[in-house]
């Protein structure tokens, strides 16, 4: 064995030259490697270099002692201190530029992860590695992440991916334009449209941050998840899978794609595994019908049961429109396999609140208002029209006389109502019945107005104008001449026309909330595009090293994209003004 030892440059302040510490052979080629040392391995040992705190082996060296460079061939592997470690078939390096590039099965370590590549560009003064040709990059609890340009800066421990980024895990898959990558804490910095897909969701955004260790994620702008059949979006969503759990804040819309229900709000949680939705914040459920949506608004709202049992639930102060309905109540909830509504009030509010327990539930239809202590509204899921109507407990049914002042009433202990083209054309009053109805006839002239009492009663209705009424063991009762029916006597006890609450439009549910104050979010920072590997710096300092003689090539540069160091290099102009200033 043959052990050659460069001298060291006697001044500190000058660069140290390559050192070639161990070599079984050695050998020239003026024609092939003219003014180049041969290095060659022997049986025992490959050949080994260093230089200022980097080690390379391989299996073959040539060496260019002015320019300070080295080509090395055959099992090369590179090692710069306790961390980094880098094996290929193929490396070049410069003493003066610190630049190395290598080639063919490129793997470069580091503690957190591996990097796979066919070739790589090294640049030991900016500590950073690059590629242009596609590359792997795989950490074992996060996956396998790939790109066709990536960089790694060694001070942060960072990756830097660029154009057709796929992160692979076991559960799930990330496809984004461009990820920032920290190794050391798993972190990944989604920017550019960005999807995450895995068997039980797909999660969408233009700019995000996911958590691999945890599998947590925060994404803003235009951000959404797809689960099964319910889309979820929000202007800042949290994502906890092992939980399946997802939050969202402002401008939040969940579609239920199965039961054509939406709903939206400012604050939402979603737990996937309860096919639970929790909403509030100017909540409001939309259940969209072709012809006639019905919207329900309330402090708070929630959704749950799978696609085939869905439950709404709206809480406190909640109101409920659609062109030919509207209704208002303490709570309402809505089962959609069976079109069953139920709006009720309470008992555990206080009663200094007028509206939870001073005013019942109330039903406006048409003309008709109607109150109870709960009312349940039966919906035909088929035809997705009303078709029946419950009021348990004071039932009240008030309607303005068509023409005149007065208000026709009819009261009892329930009420049963049947719809025909969504307008209430049938009443069964059951129980301690009572009524009030202004009679006219064809001409629409009043000819006088009945009061009566009555066990049950059943009531015609035709465009908000009682046709029959039918008495069932009526107690009492006359029909008065207008002018002698006594003022006091054409309202029955509990009379409350309540016109004035009724909403009348989408924007007349929300005329009761206070000022909305939506919170400011806490965005991501921006994304940073790739400097330049081959930068102004790098260029100037591979310009300098070139000390080649004339018609030969400077060995530093010979990797370099040929535009960028014509681009950068001084013309003789330049220089000739230089040298004369």
């Amino acid at each position: 064995m043959i052990a050659l030892f460069a001298m060291s440059i006697s001044s500190a302040q000058e660069r140290r030259r390559i050192e070639i510490d161990t070599a079984g052979f050695l050998d020239r080629d003026e024609v092939k490697f003219p003014g180049a040392t041969i290095l060659t391995r022997d049986d025992m040992n490959q050949v080994k270099i260093s230089h200022e705190g980097v080690i390379l082996w391989c299996d073959q060296a040539i060496h260019y002692t002015n320019d300070d460079f080295i080509e090395a061939y055959g099992n090369v592997r590179v090692k710069q201190g306790d961390t980094v470690e880098m094996t290929s078939k193929y490396v070049e390096y410069s003493g003066k530029t610190k630049l190395a590039f290598a080639s063919g099965d490129v793997i470069l370590t580091e503690p957190s992860s591996t990097l796979t590549t066919d070739t790589l560009y090294f640049d030991r003064v900016k500590q950073q590695a690059y590629y242009t040709s596609k590359g792997k990059v795989v950490r074992d609890t996060s996956g396998t992440i790939t790109s066709q340009i990536g960089r790694y800066y060694m001070s942060n421990q960072k990756y830097q991916f660029v154009q057709d980024v796929k992160l692979v895990n076991e559960e799930y898959t990330i496809d984004s334009n461009q990820l920032d990558f920290y190794t050391e804490t798993g972190h990944a910095y989604l920017f550019g449209p960005t999807t995450i897909t895995s068997e039980s969701s797909v999660i969408y955004c233009e700019r995000g941050f996911y958590n691999t260790n945890d599998d947590t994620g925060y994404f803003v702008k235009k951000s959404r998840i797809d689960y099964d059949n319910r889309i979820f979006e929000g202007d800042s969503m949290y994502f906890d899978r092992n939980q399946n759990f997802a939050s969202a804040t402002n401008n939040i819309k969940v579609t239920d794609t199965t039961n054509k229900l939406i709903v939206k709000g400012h604050y939402a949680e979603v737990f996937r595994e309860k096919d639970s939705v929790f909403i509030t914040k100017r909540a409001l459920a939309i259940t969209v019908k072709d012809q006639d949506s019905m919207y329900v608004h309330g402090d708070t709202l929630m959704v749950t049961g799978d696609s085939e049992n869905r439950i709404t639930r709206a809480y406190y102060k909640v109101k409920i429109f659609k062109s030919d309905l509207s209704g208002k109540a303490d709570s309402i909830h809505t089962n959609h396999k069976k079109g069953l509504t139920q709006l009720i009030n309470l008992d555990r509010f206080s009663s200094t609140d007028a509206f939870t327990v001073k005013r019942k539930p109330i039903l406006w239809n048409v003309g008709n208002q109607m109150t109870g202590d709960s009312i349940h509204l039966i919906t035909n899921t088929e035809t997705e029209k009303l078709d029946s109507l419950k009021v348990f407990n004071d039932a009240f049914v008030i309607s303005r006389d068509t023409l005149g002042d007065g208000f026709n009433q009819i009261k009892g202990q329930k009420l049963y109502g049947q719809f025909k083209d969504n307008e209430l054309y049938l009443i069964d009053i059951i129980n301690n019945a009572e009524s009030i109805y202004y009679l006219r006839n064809d001409e629409n002239e009043l000819v006088g107005i009945d009061k009566s009492k009555s066990g049950n009663m059943k009531i015609w209705v035709t465009e908000n104008t009682i046709d029959e009424v039918r008495k069932i063991r009526q107690i009492d009762g006359s029909t008065y001449p207008e002018s002698q029916f006594p003022d006091r006597e054409r309202i029955l006890n509990g009379f409350d026309w309540r016109d004035d609450e009724r909403p009348k439009s989408v924007e007349d549910l929300f005329v009761d909330d206070p000022p909305l104050s939506l919170p400011i979010i806490k965005g991501l920072e921006d994304y940073v595009p790739q400097e330049e590997f081959f930068d102004d710096k790098m260029i100037d300092r591979v310009n300098k090293s070139d000390q080649s003689k004339k018609g030969t090539k400077n060995k530093a540069a010979r990797n370099i994209p040929k535009p960028l160091l014509d681009q950068k290099k001084p013309t003789g102009k330049l220089k000739a003004k230089k040298d004369q200033n």
